[in-house]
């Protein structure tokens, strides 16, 4: 028995509907709910701006128009200043698949060094600010160290850090309280992100307008700077990251 070989023509035509099937297939119509699905998944960080603004609209019916007022809207803002700072500078050690619970301990040990070195040794607040940030940074380091080097799990690193910083700031500050009254007539640069500025009907701190640069200089950053991919690279995959060339454990560190 004799076998005819397939002519070239049917070979091109099987060929074309092939392709035509996987064109058909490629558009295929995908219900509402699909395609929101698959933008969430697209871009994750729409779904805590979706929850926020679902947020806004039921404390808007629950409220009135009061809400929405520049009162309130810029005393919401004030409220959050100091967490929206510290949220900033977490989100870039979650974007290295880490986590740091002693930042905020962190937060309050840089605050009393500040009055520490200005009320007790006498230092001027330009001086005081700058020894706090440093503290604080180098206790950051330390912990990236430990995660970095050490190999430790960044949850067990922080939770220890996190009550070491506690300590160490109840037994550094004494338990004692500085007087808002003695900040504002000795130190007042301590206070400085408390004071407000009036636009528009609406009153604005200079910690609200530091924690909106921070952000929006963040973002500039993680987007447009080698630093900021590899510190995405680092989070997705550290070994294929080490593998291209980036240094895992330096980026780490400093992101603590």
């Amino acid at each position: 028995m004799s076998k005819t070989p397939p002519k070239s023509q049917d070979y091109e035509s099987n060929l074309t509907e092939a392709a035509d099937y996987v064109v058909d297939f490629d558009n295929n119509k995908r219900s509402f709910m699909d395609k929101v699905q698959h933008l969430l998944h697209e871009n994750p960080a729409l779904v805590p701006l979706i929850v926020l603004v679902m947020s806004l609209g039921v404390f808007a019916i629950l409220v009135g128009n009061k809400f929405f007022s520049p009162f309130a809207l810029t005393l919401i803002l004030q409220q959050v200043q100091i967490v929206g700072v510290l949220a900033a500078a977490q989100s870039l050690i979650i974007l290295t698949a880490g986590i740091d619970l002693s930042v905020g301990a962190i937060a309050v040990l840089c605050s009393v060094v500040m009055g520490q070195f200005t009320f007790r040794y006498g230092f001027p607040a330009i001086i005081s600010i700058p020894i706090g940030l440093v503290a604080g940074t180098a206790i950051g380091a330390a912990s990236g160290w430990l995660v970095a080097k050490v190999k430790l799990p960044p949850f067990i690193v922080t939770l220890g850090m996190w009550q070491i910083v506690l300590a160490a700031n109840y037994i550094y500050s004494a338990n004692e309280t500085i007087r808002s009254q003695d900040i504002e007539a000795q130190a007042p640069m301590l206070q400085m992100f408390g004071h407000t500025l009036k636009f528009a009907g609406a009153t604005f701190t200079l910690g609200v307008i530091f924690m909106v640069i921070l952000f929006a200089l963040l973002t500039y950053v993680l987007t447009h700077t080698a630093w900021g991919r590899h510190v995405y690279a680092v989070g997705d995959d550290p070994e294929a990251a080490e593998l291209a060339g980036v240094n895992v454990k330096g980026t780490i560190i400093s992101v603590y």
